[in-house]
């Protein structure tokens, strides 16, 4: 068992003229006269070692802003990487510098800031120390593990690069962050840097081996103590104008639109903050991947549109991925897919005390020939932290109802009512848990989901166990669900084992992990075994080698994408296979494979992704997700692809563009974005969108392009 060293703090200082903000940190006076915070600590290659290149680190407030400078030396700064510069772009595989900062001093949430030697701005916002679902691989963005990269601050960043190595400056309006204000108060916060030539990382405050979320786990970081600082005025005016052309190619349709809409943001006090939308749109977020379902559950399609992702860890409640009691994309998109227009609404959002508090309304307006109502969507969330330690207690309530005149037959509302804690025992495992109820009409009985869960981080173990349930009756219309009623108690047993240091492999990590389903009488419906290992390299290639059993009982016929299942009892296992490259080179590699049987049959899957960038400008991505099924009477090959490139001209002016094909539903899409940006998501916005199907009995050939652009005027300086 590795010994974890105590904690590192400093006191922060108090300056009262700003640093020039050029990226020149060695040459500033304001910089040389304050001390650095320590040295920094190797997570890998080589665990508890001082990281081999220096990084000094120096932290200031004024009464407005937070400012770090930071100092990346380098004894071979030619070799620095930069694989995007675009905002909020992965640093995992750059030259970078990272930092988090728990402003409630709360050990759960924090905002993470980072930068590559290119300046590139990152942020996002941290809940519940970045832990989410563990099957988080179903979820392709947005919210992913309690990790929000759509939140989207108002702050600078600037970097020098020279013989030394690089160095960056940080400069954070305090009315950007949130946090208690008063006199020597404390904040949690950590630095991490990624050296990319070594694939190196190191902490400032280190963390055990296995600890997978990294900085993010704010319990486990340092302290900033003697933090004094007022209420900062923070009141933010964003309107924007919109105008849109759609063409379609079978009927030589044109037609265009107009739109005008706007949102403030008003911070009470420092900690808490309202938000008022009117006309709300989202013409600039990413679009969906496309997904084919080999199942017979519910597809997972992320949240990606900002002013939902927005605070969203504090409405989050449930199983993420699995039992969402609140899924956001119910509010402005029908169950096919498409747009409805939101009206308007309010949300509040922050902390009193120890006490975080999310309260949301939002109108959606009624569509006549979709035979959809306007509806009021709802949710009333409090979390209440015991005594700032990982331990938490809260409480729901979330609904939808329908406006206006409705038939008192219908449906015509729905409510849930929950309640979750989290009991945090010591630093290595928790407790955790929740149990909901919904009200719907004409449902009264088996209408409750939980779950209860607990697990062990240390020691380079990483176990839990865990047990939901959804009642048959359970019907959360503002949520969701992977699947109907049933059973599931699952576990992991994950081992992290580094070897010696002279040895070119880095660590192995042998696990094994089930889930088992049962329905409302004890039936087995789906079980999955996994029995796995992890073979890491220093050189940043990896391994994994899988072998899966899996058990499926249908009770009824049902097809896949036209693929008759039978009713039955199945029987299989297949072996898995994941090859993935440095991704720190220029051109890498990741590929998952599985192959095996599948409902009486075979499955051969693959999933391949070649990366390639060149410069710090440009980067690509090429995916083929091809599935190859055979059945005794019938067999499928699906495949979907997609083309991503990005051209970044700086880190606020980008380019990027999407192109996918799906060979089952015959769908080619193209999806290309220019964004220039002033801060925090606003700016001008120019997006083609094409839709077409390859299937000449179909009539779908669309194309649209829509302008944008939001301001944000600061009412408050």
């Amino acid at each position: 068992m590795e010994n974890l060293p105590d904690r590192p703090s400093f006191k922060a200082n108090m300056i009262e003229n700003a640093p020039e903000l050029d990226g020149n940190v060695l040459g500033d006076i304001i910089w040389k006269n304050l001390t650095t915070v320590g040295p920094m600590l190797q997570s890998k290659p080589s665990f508890g070692l001082p990281s081999t290149e220096k990084t000094d680190i120096k932290i200031a407030f004024s009464k407005t802003m937070m400012f770090i400078g930071v100092v990346c030396y380098d004894s071979s700064p030619n070799t620095l990487v930069v694989s995007d510069s675009r905002r909020d772009a992965s640093l995992d595989d750059d030259d970078s510098f990272l930092f988090i900062i728990d402003t409630y001093n709360d050990q759960q949430n924090g905002f993470l800031f980072g930068t590559n030697s290119a300046g590139m701005e990152y942020d996002a916002q941290i809940d519940n120390e970045g832990v989410g679902n563990r099957n988080a691989q179903r979820q392709q963005g947005g919210v992913i593990g309690g990790t929000n990269l759509n939140w989207d601050a108002s702050w600078d960043v600037r970097t020098e690069v020279g013989d030394y190595g690089w160095s960056a400056e940080f400069a954070i309006p305090l009315n950007s962050l949130r946090f208690s204000p008063g006199d020597n108060r404390s904040w949690g916060i950590n630095f991490q840097r990624n050296i990319s030539k070594s694939n190196e990382i190191s902490f400032w405050a280190p963390l055990p081996i296995g600890f997978n979320f990294g900085i993010k786990r704010v319990s486990l970081a340092g302290k900033m103590s003697g933090i004094s600082l007022k209420k900062p005025g923070n009141l933010k005016f964003l309107p924007y104008g919109l105008t849109q052309f759609t063409n379609n190619s079978i009927d030589n349709n044109t037609s265009s639109n107009i739109e005008l809409g706007a949102d403030l943001k008003y911070s009470i006090t420092p900690s808490l903050t309202l938000d008022l939308t009117y006309n709300t749109d989202f013409a600039q977020a990413e679009v969906d991947n496309q997904q084919v379902n080999l199942d017979r559950f519910n597809l997972f399609y992320p949240e990606k549109r900002s002013f939902f992702l927005e605070n969203a860890g504090q409405f989050s409640v449930g199983s993420p991925g699995e039992i969402d009691l609140f899924f956001s994309r119910k509010i402005g998109i029908s169950d096919n897919g498409s747009v409805v227009p939101i009206i308007g609404g309010g949300r509040l959002s922050g902390k009193v005390g120890s006490t975080n508090i999310g309260l949301l309304s939002m109108v959606t307006d009624e569509i006549q020939s979709m035979d959809i109502n306007k509806n009021n969507y709802y949710v009333a969330r409090v979390n209440h932290n015991i005594n700032n330690s990982r331990s938490s207690i809260g409480a729901a309530l979330i609904g939808k109802s329908v406006l206006g005149d409705v038939n008192s037959d219908s449906n015509h509302y729905n409510r849930i009512f929950a309640i979750d804690g989290v009991w945090g025992i010591g630093k290595k495992a928790k407790i955790s848990g929740f149990l909901s109820k919904s009200s719907s009409p004409n449902i009264d009985s088996e209408d409750h989901a939980f779950k209860l869960s607990a697990n062990y981080d240390w020691n380079r173990w990483n176990i839990l166990a865990a047990l939901s349930e959804v009642g048959e009756g359970f019907n959360p219309e503002v949520g969701y669900l992977e699947r109907g009623s049933f059973t599931k108690p699952e576990f992991l047993i994950f081992r992290t084992i580094r070897v010696s240091e002279e040895s070119k492999l880095l660590e192995y990590r042998p696990h094994i992990s089930g889930r088992y389903y049962f329905d409302s009488e004890g039936n087995i419906v789906t079980t999955y075994t996994h029995i796995d290992t992890h073979w890491v390299w220093k050189s940043g290639l990896e391994i994994h080698t899988g072998y899966n059993v899996r058990k499926e009982w249908v009770s009824e016929d049902f097809s896949i994408s036209n693929l008759l299942i039978n009713s039955g009892e199945y029987n299989n296992s297949e072996f898995q296979l994941v090859f993935m490259t440095n991704k720190n080179q220029k051109v890498s590699l990741s590929t998952r494979s599985t192959f095996g049987g599948y409902f009486g049959g075979s499955k051969v899957s693959n999933n391949a992704t070649l990366n390639v960038r060149y410069g710090d400008r440009f980067s690509s991505s090429l995916s083929i997700n091809s599935n190859n099924i055979k059945l005794d009477y019938d067999k499928l090959n699906a495949l979907i692809s997609g083309l991503r490139l990005t051209y970044s001209f700086n880190p606020r002016m980008f380019i990027q563009s999407l192109i996918q094909y799906n060979n089952v539903s015959n769908l080619i899409s193209v999806n290309a974005r220019f964004g220039l940006l002033n801060d925090a998501n606003t700016g001008l916005f120019v997006v083609f969108n094409l839709l077409k199907d390859t299937d000449p009995l179909d009539e779908l050939d669309s194309q649209q392009i829509t302008l944008k652009y939001t301001h944000s005027f600061d009412l408050i300086k």
